[in-house]
């Protein structure tokens, strides 16, 4: 990393030089602040290292002249003063200085700090990559078309790669251009909620990138597949010692990369109820303590979260906080399941069969009548990512130009027991309003000793276990009825 060290002081510019050649960096000097301005604009440096008490112009005077230009945004600036001016220090902090080190530097805090910049700087240029990637991309696609919805498909599915949104639907054509619109303030937190599988890390990522333009750092958390445990030091990060088995060198967490961007709380119902109260007061507040930290940091994040359960029904059993729940909501986004936009349905079919014919070099592009009325008969319980996952496998699977619908035989499977069951399941509820002189049997078989006990146990529960009016309404002796109780005991007693 290339760092610009800015210092009155020849011996202390000298040692904190040489000891950031030890360490990797390559190091551009500066006696003044003047001059460590005019290189700063012909140069590129990700990192600025400045003391502040310098004659003519100061480091903090250093910090805003870098600030107010376009470069500045990118560029870290971190400064260093006396034990005895730390006002002047968090007054650098308030500027917008990245942190500050008390002199005489400390070189094993100088050098955490330098690495976590250079990480900073890296997940900068990732992000820039992306952008710069995404603009050539739909450059490509306005040549093509003008249309909202196609350019829309061709950014997020091709640029992003995430996995195909497949705006085809007007329905998700309202959720898209809803993102789009809460992209515009990033002071509102947004819930998005849908089913497993149905895209809600796409449209938070919509959220995210709105414009397509966008280079701020995007940092999920999947808050099921954290331990409560290590839930708070990985969300908010934790100094140097902080606990035993922490790295030597602290961590910044999920709130501390995703400073300046945005935090994706991914299945945010998961979160520990002791921590909600704590990232509500983020949220409100826009500022957080470190595990095992006594500095306030800034936070200017960005909520997203998702959901598939019910946050309200958690609220009730007071398991989620109520006034959590309404602050993450203050945008609010649903995913419809994918059975309920049947048009999505074959387009995403045909898209994902293309994106995996171009990957395996095959040449399945067309979908056979019969499949197609298959596809669209299936309930799609795993939504979009089952659908994505169906057309994958029989990509791999078959050598051919056209989906046939005996290549669906997962899902017709699938199709076949869900019948099985419900007409299981309206068999037994027909029970409930049995007309002895008007009901038909099944065609194959009637399993009438189950059947038998089933009336028998509702008959019971109907008289809250009272043998005498069970046995007068089934019209049967209280011996019968014994005699059957104790077989469905026996019953129970070998099933376990």
């Amino acid at each position: 990393m290339h760092i610009l060290l800015v210092d009155d002081d020849k011996d202390s510019r000298m040692s904190v030089r040489d000891f950031l050649h030890e360490i990797g960096h390559h190091v551009t000097e500066a006696n003044n602040g003047e001059t460590a301005l005019k290189l700063y604009e012909t140069g590129d440096f990700p990192m600025v290292l400045s003391d502040i008490k310098m004659p003519k112009m100061t480091g903090l005077e250093l910090l805003q002249a870098i600030s107010s230009l376009p470069m500045g945004k990118q560029t870290d600036v971190v400064l260093f003063t006396g034990y005895g001016d730390m006002e002047t220090a968090i007054a650098a902090l308030r500027a917008g200085a990245y942190d500050y080190l008390l002199k005489p530097i400390n070189i094993e805090e100088l050098a955490i700090i330098t690495e976590k910049i250079a990480e900073h700087q890296d997940l900068l240029r990732e992000n820039k990559a992306l952008a710069e990637n995404f603009d050539n991309r739909l450059k490509i696609a306005t040549q093509e078309t003008q249309q909202e919805l196609v350019r829309l498909k061709e950014a997020v599915a091709q640029s992003y790669n995430l996995h195909n949104v497949g705006i085809f639907s007007e329905t998700m054509q309202r959720v898209c251009t809803e993102a789009l619109k809460y992209h515009e303030d990033r002071s509102i937190p947004v819930l998005i909620q849908g089913e497993t599988g149905s895209g809600k890390e796409i449209i938070a990522k919509m959220v995210h990138f709105g414009n397509l333009k966008e280079v701020r750092p995007f940092v999920p958390i999947n808050c099921a597949a954290v331990t409560p445990s290590l839930f708070e030091s990985e969300l908010f990060g934790y100094e140097p010692g902080a606990f035993t088995g922490g790295s030597r060198k602290g961590n910044k967490g999920k709130l501390g990369l995703a400073n300046g961007g945005t935090l994706f709380l991914d299945e945010v119902g998961e979160i520990p109820l002791e921590l909600q109260g704590k990232l509500l007061r983020v949220i409100q507040e826009k500022e957080y303590y470190r595990v095992g930290g006594l500095k306030k940091i800034s936070a200017d994040i960005r909520f997203l979260s998702a959901t598939n359960i019910d946050l309200k029904q958690k609220v009730r059993e007071g398991s989620f906080r109520k006034d959590l729940y309404y602050r993450l909501k203050v945008g609010h986004l649903v995913i419809p399941p994918l059975r309920e936009r049947p048009d999505d349905i074959i387009p995403l079919s045909l898209m994902f069969l293309k994106e995996f014919s171009k990957q395996k070099g095959k040449n399945l592009t067309k979908l056979s009548k019969k499949a197609q009325n298959i596809l669209l008969q299936y309930n799609w319980p795993g939504n979009v990512r089952e659908l994505r996952n169906l057309m994958e496998w029989i990509t791999f699977m078959y050598d051919d130009r056209e989906v046939k619908s005996a290549y669906l035989s997962k899902i017709t499977k699938e199709k076949m027991k869900e019948r099985t069951e419900n007409i299981s399941e309206k068999t037994e509820g027909n029970l409930r309003t049995l007309d002895i002189n008007n009901f038909t049997l099944p065609k194959k078989s009637f399993p009438v000793e189950k059947f038998m006990n089933i009336v028998i146990k509702k008959a019971l529960d109907m008289h809250k276990g009272n043998k005498t009016e069970t046995a007068r309404y089934l019209a049967i002796s209280r011996r019968s009825l014994y005699c059957r109780l104790q077989h469905l005991d026996e019953e129970l007693l070998n099933n376990n």
